[in-house]
């Protein structure tokens, strides 16, 4: 039982070093405001032109050590200072403040009311309610989540295959579902994450209905 213990400790531990992000912390107030989305956009583009700091620096006139205070968003450049970054990377003065600008967006689903669709590969009788979408995220990501919903007209399709992660959360039923070469028994409460990429499905449903959240994200195709 102690040797359980110490092993379930030691997961958790190891969770908690791969997981850096704290999903209860408050954003510091700071990272909004005006100074740091201009200094996120400084280095963004002088990051994609290849430019090291002290080329920029040299470039404008600009001390390294004042360069650094902008792109940490420690400082409030002048309008001079950005006029001179702009010219030394390219780009109007305006684009900036893009960052700043961007509104963040929310999509909310009433029960029910989820928009029901075909996606790319669905297989007969899989029923796909999609939860919510916002397109051109400022993270570079997509994400789809769906409700899902098999009953027995359902086809057993153990080899979808997408790119990206996928996360699958039971809600009703039971289902032994495939990932790769491993069978997975999922019952209401279990949650399955995978990498999308190798072949995956439900391979034998067990009790039906069967519902389970599905959560696919991907990157978003370079010039879309």
């Amino acid at each position: 039982m102690e040797a359980g213990r110490s092993g379930r400790r030691s997961s958790a531990l190891d969770a908690k070093a791969i997981l850096k992000q704290d999903p209860h912390a408050l954003r510091d107030a700071k990272e909004n405001n005006l100074e740091m989305a201009i200094g996120h956009e400084v280095r963004a583009y002088r990051k994609k032109l290849g430019i090291t700091g002290a080329d920029l620096a040299s470039a404008t006139g600009i001390s390294l050590g004042m360069l650094s205070k902008i792109e940490n968003g420690n400082t409030s450049p002048s309008l001079t200072t950005l006029q001179a970054l702009a010219r030394a990377l390219g780009l109007p003065v305006t684009a900036f403040f893009r960052r700043f600008e961007e509104k963040r967006n929310a999509v909310f689903v009433k029960a029910g009311e989820g928009l029901e669709m075909e996606r790319r590969g669905t297989r007969a009788g899989h029923q796909y309610n999609l939860l919510g979408h916002i397109g051109n995220g400022s993270n570079g990501l997509q994400v789809e989540p769906y409700l899902i919903t098999l009953t027995a007209d359902s086809d057993v399709f153990p080899a979808f295959q997408h790119a990206g992660l996928e996360l699958i959360y039971m809600l009703e039923g039971e289902v032994k579902y495939r990932h790769a070469d491993k069978l997975y028994a999922m019952l209401p409460g279990d949650s399955l994450f995978f990498d999308a990429d190798a072949p995956h499905g439900p391979e034998v449903l067990v009790s039906l209905p069967i519902r389970f959240l599905s959560i696919i994200s991907y990157p978003e195709k370079s010039g879309a």
